[in-house]
């Protein structure tokens, strides 16, 4: 050797880093909320919490991936949704308690920075924030070789939201009779791609080129629907006595997770419509229908209880929000409870 080694040598170039991060500013820019007080390109973000608005305050966080759904874009080089994902996974999260999301952060992490892959993520990443009116404030982008193979890169997000004590939504209001509404979902949002994939490989050159008109994979890769600003408008409207965000293990195990014990939820097949994704799942991998209610949606993202008088209500104020919605069930008294009982 006649020079010295650089970082760069060793597989980690801080150029493209900062490449990265201007190409950042501008989208963070794009949903900077009036409490931004300082944002990306900082050691922290500042961010004044909004007290005005709020007589008792909590802050509710929460963390999430997108799983092996990134390993499925990655593979077909279609990264543009990942970054909507990754936002809707945390604050679709946190809806349920009735926060209002405040801001966003997310770590990217790779063997070798590819530009392109990055700001198609992140480019995602601020949709996904505009969608749900959070702040994206900061996060992190880690090149690491020799953790990640050549191509590869994962993702983390956290958000904070907040929501006035006496406004929590946490299943305790929650009474036998109460309307079960379900918000439909977009496609397979951010659950079971492993098993999507394991079908992928099973059928191979079986597998259909398109799905209702949509390139097969196009529909594997849809962006998973966020719910916040609908929502957020129906908790003003009608009273909301539980909410579930329907990720890994399907309606079985996330709705229950949201009522009280004593209570369960009865559930009427049918009353939401069934998405060709998931049909074509069940038979091409011939997956029993107790396994794909408890790995996907099933055509479920998100659930919302209401007193019965409220149900007209309720579904008219998805509606005026352009959300399709059904009611699907009643929640009823079972002492062996909570669970859900298909009918």
């Amino acid at each position: 050797m006649t020079e010295g080694l650089t970082y760069k040598d060793a597989g980690v170039d801080i150029d493209r880093g900062n490449a990265l991060v201007e190409h950042i500013a501008p989208l963070a820019a794009r949903t900077r909320r009036p409490e931004v007080l300082t944002g990306v390109g900082g050691f922290g973000a500042l961010f004044k919490v909004p007290l005005d608005r709020y007589r008792e305050p909590l802050l509710v966080s929460g963390t999430d991936g997108v799983g092996t759904k990134l390993r499925l874009a990655l593979d077909h080089g279609q990264l543009s949704g990942v970054g909507i994902d990754l936002v809707a996974m945390c604050v679709n999260d946190i809806l349920t308690a009735g926060a209002e999301p405040l801001f966003f952060l997310d770590y990217y992490a790779t063997a070798e920075l590819d530009l392109e892959q990055a700001r198609a993520v992140l480019d995602g990443v601020a949709a996904g924030c505009e969608q749900a009116g959070a702040a994206l404030i900061g996060g992190e982008t880690a090149e690491m070789p020799g953790m990640y193979a050549k191509g590869d890169l994962d993702l983390a997000g956290f958000c904070v939201g907040i929501v006035d004590a006496d406004q929590v939504v946490d299943g305790r209001k929650a009474r036998p009779g109460d309307a079960v509404i379900a918000l439909h979902a977009n496609g397979l949002h951010s659950n079971g791609y492993s098993l999507v994939r394991r079908v992928l490989d099973l059928e191979g050159a079986n597998a259909p080129a398109t799905l209702d008109g949509d390139p097969l994979v196009q529909s594997l890769l849809k962006p998973t629907r966020i719910y916040v600003r609908s929502v957020r408008a129906l908790l003003q409207q009608v009273r909301v006595t539980a909410m579930a965000h329907i990720t890994g293990g399907g309606i079985p195990e996330n709705l229950p997770r949201a009522l009280p014990p004593g209570l369960s939820a009865a559930i009427e097949r049918g009353a939401w419509p069934e998405q060709s994704v998931f049909r074509w799942l069940a038979d091409a991998g011939r997956i029993e229908r107790a396994e794909m209610d408890r790995t996907f949606n099933c055509g479920v993202g998100f659930v919302v209880c209401v007193p019965e008088a409220q149900v007209g209500s309720a579904l008219a104020a998805f509606e005026a929000h352009a959300t399709p919605a059904s009611r699907i069930g009643t929640l009823v008294d079972d002492r062996d409870g909570p669970k859900v009982i298909y009918v």
